[in-house]
């Protein structure tokens, strides 16, 4: 590897996803205040944090970059990582492109389960996953390496792929049914161990899973407000759920009470009837946009 220059090791080295996941993530670091300047002709977009510069790479070229140290912090598919072994270290799982890696063959390659008593040909862009796959399933496998399009070498060129899914939709348009899954994958954001070794990279990484954990935080919640009396605040608390106390505040007079919490988004259907039957009044949900615990 060539030697780094005394500028490109101070700075923080961040690789942005290039594909399917770039406007995901692109839209994530936003959320936290990371503006992202992206060119149709340059791999190097501008963002506003001090010290750092940006590539955009494909996913898997971020991870084999961060293995060997090229690259300090950069969002990938979690499949990748398993599939080249690399030494690195997950940070946080974003939870976007949440995807399936599955075998899938042609209807009528199984009969009742099992697999022709011939050699069969797979075939991937996932070598190493996939020769782990055959030799577990105690297969008789040739591995064929595809580069893209993987669902349309069967019938003719392969007798089964295994490949990545969101929904199967494209399986199922080339005629293929998914017979078995081998593991599940999102977009997650990874570090180079030598990267966490060196103090001020270190840090400029930790600010930056805060603020994006912070907006990924905020989008499982939501901000609940509502009015209650004095005599039916305790029963609305007691339903009320929150990170760890609920701010309450007395409404002029001191009959009354606000009380604001930050509640789970998928609590909504149950939680406002929840309250309103237990005396609490005028709710209000707002959107949140970051949430540092």
């Amino acid at each position: 590897m060539r030697a780094m220059s005394v500028v490109e090791d101070f700075a923080l080295r961040l690789a942005l996803p290039k594909g399917r996941m770039q406007q995901g993530v692109v839209a994530l670091l936003e959320g936290a205040g990371v503006g992202v300047r992206l060119s149709d002709r340059s791999y190097r977009p501008k963002v506003n944090l001090p010290d750092t510069t940006t590539k955009v790479l494909k996913p898997q070229n971020i991870i084999e970059m961060l293995h060997v140290g090229s690259r300090d912090v950069g969002f990938a598919g979690a499949d990748w990582v398993r599939e080249l072994d690399a030494n690195i270290v997950e940070l946080c799982d974003t939870e976007l492109d949440p995807v399936q890696l599955v075998a899938a063959a042609p209807k009528g390659l199984l009969l009742d389960g099992a697999w022709p008593k011939r050699r069969i040909v797979v075939a991937s862009e996932y070598e190493r996953l996939t020769r782990a796959w055959i030799t577990e399933q105690r297969l008789d496998a040739v591995f064929l390496r595809s580069y893209g399009a993987t669902e349309v070498f069967p019938p003719e060129d392969a007798d089964c792929i295994v490949d990545n899914t969101a929904t199967g939709s494209t399986l199922r348009e080339n005629g293929l049914t998914i017979v078995a899954e081998l593991l599940r994958s999102s977009t997650r954001l990874f570090a180079s161990p030598r990267a966490l070794e060196i103090p001020h990279k270190r840090a400029a990484i930790e600010g930056l899973v805060l603020v994006v954990n912070s907006v990924l935080e905020a989008r499982k919640r939501v901000m609940l407000e509502l009015n209650v009396s004095a005599e039916a605040l305790t029963r609305v608390i007691e339903v009320l759920p929150c990170m760890r106390e609920p701010t309450i505040s007395p409404l002029s007079g001191g009959a009354a009470f606000a009380v604001k919490s930050a509640v789970p988004r998928d609590s909504l259907p149950t939680l406002i009837p929840a309250l309103k039957a237990r005396g609490g009044t005028d709710i209000v949900v707002s959107k949140l946009t970051q949430i540092v615990a």
